[in-house]
Formats: structure tokens, C-alpha cells, sequence
């Protein structure tokens, strides 16, 4: 079964295909000219403009997600605009660490809604994965994309997938990491991309 991906970040394609391998869901780019505006005013919103978008592009069933990062310190910024909180990713982690100079509260959450949609833009199924963790004080680690090297997992921590949560007691053997520093394995596997996207695999193959 393909599905169009309603993106243009060939990483983030990437990323959800590992996820699903093993199943009978393939994800593919949208067509050229895929460039929703994303007026939304919460993740939700912003993954069904883009979903309804990549479908009526390609006439395909279409998800899409929209994610960002949730900081309890910056009410919850940069969130919906964590991909245009600065020009470059660099640029971004920068700002991030600047503003959080000085406060002691550095919890944070990574938001992923990820909206299915049938080739007419009807919306099939949605649902929403969190990632709980804290920014660090400096970045580290060489993997991810975004704010991934600066983005602490809790070793104890959780992921929430509407109202279910489970331990994370594996995470970070002996202390946390950055998602940075994790392999490509352990981030899918309590990212919450991944665990958006496995519900939504389960919902396609039940």
C-alpha cells in the first residue's frame, strides 16, 4: 500500500519508512508543488491542511504530521513555530539555549499529530505522540535533525499517544541522552513520530 507523506524533508521520509518497515505501508514524496500554508492554530490543524493538501495533489489516501518542541519555561514555544523560530537549525538551537539562559525549569516535550486522509481529504484517523524530556545546557551528539542534539530524553521518562503512556525505563542506560546521541533504533522507538506513527500503522493493517 502506498501512501503519500505529506512532506518535503527527505529525512523525515526516511525516518517514517524505517518505522514501518516490515509492513505493507511504502510512504512516497507528494508531487511538485506541495507548499501548504500552514495557518493552523495547533499541530492538529497544521497536519490536516497538510494531509488534505498532499492528497488533493496526488489523489492518493495521504498523512501528514506536524511536530515541534513544547518548552514549559517559554510557555510552550516554540511549538507550533519550532521550524520557523529561526532561519537555520543551527540558528534555532541557538536561540533556544539563549532564552533558556539562567532557568532552572528546562522541561520540555516533543509534539507529534500526524492526520490520515483518504484521497478526497476525509480524515480516517488522528492521533497525537509526545516525547517528554528537558533541554541541556549545551548541545551534543551527531544524529536526529532539529533540536534533537539538545533535546534530553528522561531515562524514566514517557511517551503518550492520546491518553496512553508508557515507561521508558530502557532509555538512556545509566543517565540521559540527547535524542543526538541515540541510534536511529532507539529514537524511532520512543520518538514521538514513531510512536504517532505506529498507531496509525495499526489502525492501516488491523
Amino acid at each position: 500500500m502506498k501512501i503519500t507523506f505529506a512532506t518535503g524533508n527527505a529525512h523525515k521520509l526516511q525516518e517514517i519508512n524505517e518505522i514501518s518497515a516490515g509492513t505493507n505501508v511504502e510512504f512516497v514524496l507528494p508531487p511538485e508543488g506541495f507548499d501548504p500554508v500552514e495557518d493552523g492554530q495547533t499541530f492538529e490543524e497544521n497536519s490536516l491542511i497538510k494531509a488534505r493538501e498532499a492528497a488533493r495533489l496526488s489523489g492518493m489516501i495521504s498523512l501528514a504530521d506536524d511536530s515541534g518542541l513544547c518548552v514549559d519555561a517559554l510557555n510552550g514555544a516554540p511549538g507550533i513555530h519550532s521550524a520557523r523560530y529561526a532561519e537555520t537549525a543551527q540558528a534555532r538551537i541557538d536561540k533556544l539555549l539563549l532564552e533558556l539562559e539562567g532557568k532552572d525549569n528546562r522541561r520540555a516535550k516533543f509534539v507529534c499529530a500526524m492526520t490520515l486522509v483518504d484521497a478526497e481529504g476525509k480524515v480516517l484517523f488522528q492521533t497525537r505522540g509526545e516525547c517528554h524530556g528537558e533541554i541541556a545546557r549545551e548541545q551534543s551528539g551527531a544524529n536526529g535533525f532539529g533540536y534533537d542534539p539538545v533535546f534530553l530524553v528522561e531515562g524514566n521518562g514517557s511517551v503518550a499517544t492520546n491518553q496512553e503512556v508508557i515507561n521508558l525505563t530502557k532509555v538512556g542506560a545509566g543517565g540521559k541522552k540527547t535524542m543526538a546521541e541515540m541510534s536511529e533504533d532507539e529514537k524511532n522507538e520512543i520518538s514521538h513520530r514513531g510512536r504517532a506513527l505506529r498507531e496509525v500503522l495499526e489502525f492501516l493493517t488491523k
